[in-house]
């Protein structure tokens, strides 16, 4: 979606560009081996950590059945669906790799610690629900690669 003046265009880019430097650099980084990955972590690319399947297991039912895949999905839907947000390229798959990420984070880890430990997870959920609706906008990837030519 284009907005009639390009300052509006950047005010609807910002929340999208905080949301995905935050995702990726803090919260995906942590368990997901990406080049800024906290070097005392010991990830190498692509490598989540090592303690996470282990977590996620713990939510009980399909995640059990496949701890190690859902946790890879997570931390990839974190750490280079931030990456994608931040850029604005293929915004829509990543918001929704990234909602689904935090459905499963809200209700599956942070609810039974109270309501105010699922705020951040909240915020991207709606962040992403945002832009999977409405698409990067002007000051993304994605509205670049698909301009029109006219000659």
């Amino acid at each position: 979606m284009q907005m009639p003046y390009w300052w509006q265009d950047l005010l609807f880019a910002l929340p999208r560009i905080v949301c995905g430097f935050l995702l990726t650099a803090n919260f995906g980084a942590a368990k997901f081996g990406l080049p800024w990955s906290p070097p005392e972590n010991n990830l190498g690319l692509f490598e989540v950590a090592f303690w996470f399947p282990k977590d996620v297991a713990a939510y009980g039912g399909i995640f059990a059945t496949a701890p190690a895949f859902f946790a890879w999905m997570g931390a990839f839907s974190e750490a280079v669906g931030g990456i994608l947000l931040l850029l604005g390229l293929q915004t829509r798959i990543a918001s929704f790799l990234i909602v689904a990420t935090m459905l499963v984070a809200i209700f599956m880890q942070q609810i039974p610690n109270g309501l105010w430990n699922c705020l951040p997870a909240m915020g991207f959920l709606w962040i992403s629900i945002f832009y999977l609706v409405l698409g990067s906008g002007r000051f993304g990837l994605d509205y670049l690669l698909t301009l029109k030519k006219t000659s």
